[in-house]
């Protein structure tokens, strides 16, 4: 039977309570309860405090996979810059359509569409560096003789460096998802290309996007949340190609960030340290995104009784915030996940997610 500490200040109550329900994989290696429920209070404290910070700073030991994950990270805010400001180029395409021999609309279309396949170019590309980023940050996160919580304990400008790559992912897909203009424009990009191949004609933004590029492209941009699958397949290789890594070291890693964010999201001795609306967001996205990734590397996914996320506590937390501030966020656990459907998801989280 487990024995449970008691006493102490409220706020080291409030540290134990958010510890246990934060349940990440101590070493069960004959540690006490209290010392145990201690690491991991410090576990969520240390990583509380690096989530709310601007610039978590790395130790001489993270510097070097930091500096690597930083310089991908400076280039964040710009191109969801570049997303928002995305207009397309759906007047023009109407015209050069509805006019098809008209010259100087079908010129005027592509003249508007292809600095825009170029931008979009930037974001796939992007999306790429991201990936190797993320791979950089599961290796250093989960690699022996320590355990995720230890990592977690450690590592922490990494931590939030992961916590960053997560919340930039959630930002671009939720501005992607709004913006149907994107795979309107690569569309007609791609049948004016294949057009002039036939004719034998050819352009110069080929060189910049030529066919295998555009393919690549395009089977990024059919997804609904594009950043995202990157992210997942990206983990899922992580796993596969890691054989000798035991499973649980990626997700317990993932699950403790899903712990700690949710307990810091519902507990007000921790919510009330958010500085601003930025803060709160932030720490819903990591939520989420950690879910999604533990939800396609885990075996049996998020949903399941067996797994180490309350799945049903996320999702309150969610909804106990405003509608349209989590609206793309409960869309991303209902059609980004893979196991929400599986017959093992109970009922009560199904109905939650409708």
């Amino acid at each position: 039977m487990r024995t449970v500490c008691v006493g102490g200040s409220p706020e080291q109550r409030a540290d134990r309570a958010a510890a246990a329900a934060a349940g990440s994989t101590a070493s069960s290696a004959g540690p006490a309860v209290c010392r145990t429920h201690g690491r991991r209070g410090n576990t969520l404290k240390n990583l509380s405090r690096q989530l709310e910070q601007k610039d978590a700073q790395p130790t001489e030991g993270e510097r070097e996979v930091w500096n690597q994950v930083n310089a991908v990270l400076q280039e964040s805010e710009s191109i969801l810059y570049d997303l928002q400001a995305y207009k397309g180029a759906g007047q023009e395409i109407r015209d050069a359509i509805q006019n098809p021999n008209g010259m100087q609309l079908q010129e005027k279309a592509w003249n508007s569409v292809c600095p825009l396949v170029v931008r979009l170019k930037r974001f796939y590309e992007f999306s790429l560096r991201l990936e190797k980023a993320l791979q950089s940050l599961l290796e250093s996160l989960t690699c022996p003789p320590y355990t995720p919580t230890q990592h977690l304990e450690r590592e922490q400008a990494l931590a939030k460096e992961f916590a960053e790559i997560l919340h930039f992912t959630l930002r671009f897909d939720e501005l992607k998802m709004r913006n149907p203009a994107i795979q309107n424009d690569f569309s007609y990009y791609r049948r004016t290309i294949s057009r002039n191949r036939i004719n034998n004609m050819h352009l110069d933004i080929e060189n910049e996007v030529n066919n295998e590029m555009a393919n690549r492209m395009s089977l990024f941009y059919a997804e609904a949340t594009p950043m995202l699958k990157t992210l997942s397949n990206s983990t899922t290789n992580f796993v596969s190609e890691n054989k000798t890594l035991p499973i649980e070291n990626t997700t317990d890693c993932l699950s403790t960030m899903a712990s700690v964010c949710k307990v810091m999201l519902e507990t007000p001795e921790y919510r009330s340290r958010f500085t601003s609306e930025d803060t709160l967001m932030f720490c819903m996205r990591v939520m989420v995104g950690v879910i999604i990734l533990y939800d396609h590397v885990h075996p049996v996914g998020a949903f399941c009784k067996t797994s180490k996320i309350d799945m049903k506590g996320c999702i309150k937390v969610l909804k106990e915030q405003p509608p349209d501030s989590v609206e793309g966020l409960l869309n991303a656990l209902r059609f980004t996940t893979k196991h929400l459907n599986d017959e093992s998801t109970s009922k009560q989280i199904r109905a939650m997610l409708q």
